[in-house]
């Protein structure tokens, strides 16, 4: 076959030329750490996806991070989560001194289930973490189900689903949710995060915890700059988001239906385009009802002659970018040293673990990008 002649990114962020226009006019107003810009793409995000509060942070990991502090989650507690995710969570309660406690995954959805939730749920269990993963939604009734009988927390990594849909509503129907604006994700501030919640008194701490423990932001919206009565709640951290940040999630946001509906064709003729190709699996969709976001287009390699790894090497060389989203946490060189599983545990994640990879997928393809990919893996697996 013939070689791309332009490498193919796994993931390439959609910025306009408005965009870069309205960062330029952020650093010439002269306020450009947290301003009217975080309070307008905070206020958007609470429209767009119905919460009440939203706080703009430096990253998902800052607000994963505030949201254990906020909980009070430490020694003693453990706290459930997939091991089939990025290693953030996971690190962040293991500094916390909590033991993270590893759900395994359905094996063609890649998300945890109220039955492998309810298998590992012990008297020390104080939050329960699903991952909406690659753009679909968990099964967040079922999960809530099991969890609400002992009136444990759910917190919804959201990561990858912004734009997610579970039975008619947008994710972010349980305690809190916590999404990502990495440059990878569906809409970017560069680096950032948001923590959307309904509930009040934890909005309150995690706005603490976030900006020095002071009772107030950097740029308060009542006196347009910081009171000077403001001081020190509660020992914090600083997470706040710049506005040069914010304003980029402004923009991106109002393109956001746009970019899923792009992803979601482009899914689709990825679906259409693989059927036949009998070495790649990809996910299955949830039979629950939700609307998918297309994070990422996720298969998994089942050739007995070609392994992951070796794909991925392969599909490079064509000039075609994989992604892996991810290698197992507890199989991190960290992870089997300091908290070894049991021989056979985890067999879902396991599975997928050795066999997944992320194929390009960003709102700028083409078809022919597309026809590209799947020649190149048509070659590939000759």
């Amino acid at each position: 076959m013939k070689t791309r002649d332009k490498f193919l990114p796994f993931s390439k962020p959609s910025i306009n030329e408005a965009t870069i226009s309205a960062v330029g006019d952020v650093l010439r107003s002269g306020w450009i750490t947290t301003g009217p810009n975080c309070s307008k793409f905070e206020t958007a995000i609470c429209q767009y996806t119905d919460s009440k509060h939203a706080i703009a942070l430096a990253s998902a990991t800052a607000g994963m991070h505030i949201l254990l502090k906020a909980l009070d989650i430490g020694p003693g507690d453990e706290v459930i989560t997939p091991s089939l995710t990025w290693v953030s969570t996971i690190n962040l309660i293991t500094l916390s001194g909590a033991t993270p406690v590893f759900a395994d995954v359905d094996r063609d959805t890649l998300m945890i289930t109220p039955e492998s939730v309810k298998a590992v749920m012990s008297a020390r269990t104080k939050l329960i973490i699903p991952v909406h993963y690659a753009g679909a939604a968990a099964d967040l009734d079922g999960i809530k189900a099991v969890t609400d009988e002992y009136g444990i927390p759910v917190v919804e990594d959201a990561a990858h689903a912004i734009g997610t849909a579970y039975k008619g509503r947008h994710i972010g129907q349980s305690l809190a949710a916590i999404y990502s604006f990495h440059p990878i994700k569906n809409i970017t501030t560069g680096e950032g995060g948001m923590f959307t919640t309904d509930d009040d008194e934890l909005a309150a701490k995690i706005k603490q915890l976030k900006f020095h423990g002071l009772g107030v932001d950097a740029f308060d919206r009542n006196t347009q700059g910081r009171s000077p009565q403001a001081e020190v709640l509660t020992p914090g951290y600083k997470y706040n988001m710049s506005d040069i940040a914010a304003v980029i999630g402004v923009k991106q946001l109002a393109e956001l239906d746009r970019f899923n509906a792009r992803r979601t064709e482009l899914a689709k003729l990825y679906l259409e385009k693989l059927a036949g190709i009998d070495e790649l699996l990809p996910l299955a969709l949830p039979k629950y009802e939700f609307k998918h976001a297309w994070h990422l287009f996720i298969v998994r390699i089942v050739s007995d002659k070609l392994d992951r790894d070796a794909f991925i090497e392969a599909m490079k060389k064509r000039n075609i970018g994989i992604g892996l989203h991810f290698r197992a946490v507890h199989l991190q060189k960290y992870y089997r040293e300091n908290m070894p599983l049991t021989e056979g545990a985890l067999p879902n994640t396991v599975w997928n673990s050795d066999r997944i990879c992320s194929l390009p997928l960003f709102p700028a393809m083409t078809e022919q990008d597309i026809d590209d990919v799947i020649t190149a893996i048509k070659d590939v697996m000759k």
